[in-house]
């Protein structure tokens, strides 16, 4: 702070002596003070930020951040939050960056290495974050709650910016700070062949600890951060949950379309697939791993994915490069193969309707026979658990499935999926969470807008079916030419984050009563509809109790 008094200071003095010492008469040379200051190391990161001083630029503890104004409205702030060499931890930076090396302040950071995108659009110099500002905070007044999103992706693609997450409406909508990290994916992140484990965790981790020293420069709380995420960002947060040392980094948590069924890894599954990585890579020395390009990195990652699930049936097929329960970071698994801690932190947990019809509709073809279903739910779930499934009253044709007469069994697989892996094993968290003495609100979205690749299935076009991602662009305002219904649920969306960013619970005058999570009944409420969701399969006897999920089973 002292520094960024000085700079003012220094520059008056500096302009005053020019003036002063001017003989009369005399003409003198232009000088620019600014490059004069520059040249002092303590004043050069207040004063000189690369990208250069603009309205919107702010002095945090760092050095002086240097925005634009987004198009939707926001202050939009890019920054590099971390560094690392390649398979080593990451460190917070101790200046403040523009990512990328760049010096253009409009420029948002390269993702990090992945698969099936240009290489000119990822870097692994990629842990960086956008900031999105409401124009209307005060850095000396305000005390505004800071919004967190961890984006998605199975771990292995993904950006801070991907289609639909720009926060500048949600920043506005909800008058908070919204933060969009980047963390390293796939192998670069989680399959070190040192052994470091949970690298992209403790990235994520470093980018709360970063979020923390600099939102108070822009008018956020650095004791009122929520962490919210979707699909594998949610997974990702779980995580940050089981690892005590980040607890105090933020208060609340907001978990949309968690694959819970899975778990974190357990070290001996997790040693597997690092040491099928490392053999595919072909490296056994520090140089040699360093010296690997990425295409070869990122191709043995691939075999490594697709094989996993036949290495170890407790990777699974969804994502099996994830964090690993290693003990010393991460001490806990946050699921009910063991007592959860002490909850003091709210919780929002949500799902969509048709989680798995994206992924049952694409890789079937029309009108699967009728005994599709029993046979592929017995590739899934084996000789122990098929059986009570099959003959369980929840998973019979409903009508809808029924085509010229025949039964089709995406239908079937569709549901299945959707419950075992998404809604109800999110429905058991959340019943854990109350247990264990925190708050949690349960919802549904019924409403939800197309998510970009998912018109490809034909299924996720069909009015009434929200399917996996399709309450992205819902949440965030990024809905593309909205209907009034799709309007409308964003705004009720947007009311009900603003209010648990603030106070940790949805309700707000004038919006649909959510009522919180009891041990035996999560109280669901339907987003984009009326009342509550039938708890069908989700019910506690079934689900987690009669048939496992898979970080029970394999467990």
């Amino acid at each position: 702070m002292l520094s960024a008094l000085l700079v003012p200071l220094l520059l008056q003095a500096l302009l005053l002596s020019s003036v002063s010492a001017a003989p009369i008469g005399l003409r003198i040379p232009k000088i620019d003070p600014k490059k004069i200051l520059c040249q002092l190391s303590f004043v050069e990161k207040f004063l000189c930020p690369e990208g250069g001083l603009n309205a919107l630029s702010r002095v945090t503890p760092l050095g002086t951040a240097s925005g634009v104004l987004d198009p939707d409205g926001a202050h939009r702030y890019p920054v590099r939050y971390a560094s690392a060499a390649r398979w080593a931890p990451s460190t917070l930076v101790n200046s403040w960056e523009l990512p990328n090396g760049s010096n253009n302040v409009s420029a948002l950071p390269l993702a990090c290495p992945q698969n099936d995108v240009s290489s000119s659009t990822y870097s692994e110099d990629c842990l960086s974050m956008v900031l999105y500002v409401p124009p209307s905070l005060n850095p000396l007044t305000s005390n505004a709650p800071v919004l967190v999103w961890i984006h998605g992706g199975s771990f292995v693609v993904g950006s801070a910016t991907s289609t639909g997450i720009d926060g500048s409406k949600l920043a506005l909508a909800t008058n908070s700070i919204v933060a969009v990290p980047q963390y390293r994916l796939g192998a670069l992140g989680f399959l070190a062949p040192s052994g470091n484990t949970n690298l992209a965790v403790k990235d994520v981790v470093n980018a709360l600890e970063f979020v923390k020293r600099v939102a108070p420069s822009f008018g956020g709380s650095a004791s009122k951060v929520t962490l919210a995420g979707q699909s594998a960002g949610a997974s990702m947060i779980r995580a940050v949950l089981s690892a005590p040392s980040a607890s105090s980094l933020f208060r609340s948590v907001i978990l949309h379309s968690d694959p819970i069924n899975f778990g974190h890894l357990r070290p001996a599954t997790h040693q597997i697939i690092a040491n099928d990585f490392k053999t595919r890579v072909g490296c056994s020395s520090a140089s040699c791993q360093n010296g690997l390009s990425l295409s070869a990195i990122l191709s043995a990652q691939s075999a490594t994915y697709d094989n996993a699930v036949n290495t170890n049936a407790a990777a699974g097929t969804g994502q099996p490069i994830r964090p690993v329960l290693d003990g010393t970071f991460i001490t806990t698994p946050f699921d009910t193969t063991a007592p959860f801690p002490s909850i003091n932190k709210p919780l929002l947990v949500t799902s969509v309707e048709n989680e798995a019809a994206w992924a049952i509709f694409k890789s079937f073809p029309p009108l699967l026979d009728e005994g599709a279903f029993p046979f592929f739910t017995g590739l899934t779930f084996g000789n122990q658990r098929t059986p009570v499934i099959l003959d369980s009253p929840f998973y019979t044709p409903a009508p809808g499935s029924i085509v010229d007469g025949k039964v089709d069994g995406r239908f079937q697989l569709e549901k299945l999926g959707t419950d075992y892996l998404w809604k109800c094993s999110g429905w058991t968290f959340s019943r854990a969470w109350a247990q264990a003495g925190g708050n949690a609100f349960v919802g549904q979205f019924v409403l939800g807008a197309t998510y970009p690749g998912n018109e490809d299935v034909p299924r996720c076009t069909q009015n009434g079916v929200v399917c996996h991602q399709d309450d992205i662009q819902i949440v965030f305002g990024t809905v593309v030419n909205p209907t009034e219904e799709q309007s409308a649920l964003t705004s009720q969306i947007q009311q009900q984050y603003k209010a648990f960013l603030n106070n940790g619970n949805p309700n707000a005058a004038g919006l649909p009563t959510w009522n919180a999570a009891t041990t035996t009944d999560v109280r669901p409420l339907r987003l984009g509809g009326t009342g509550e969701v039938d708890v069908g399969a989700c019910d506690p006897s079934f689900w987690g109790s009669e048939v496992q999920y898979d970080y029970q089973f394999y467990n």
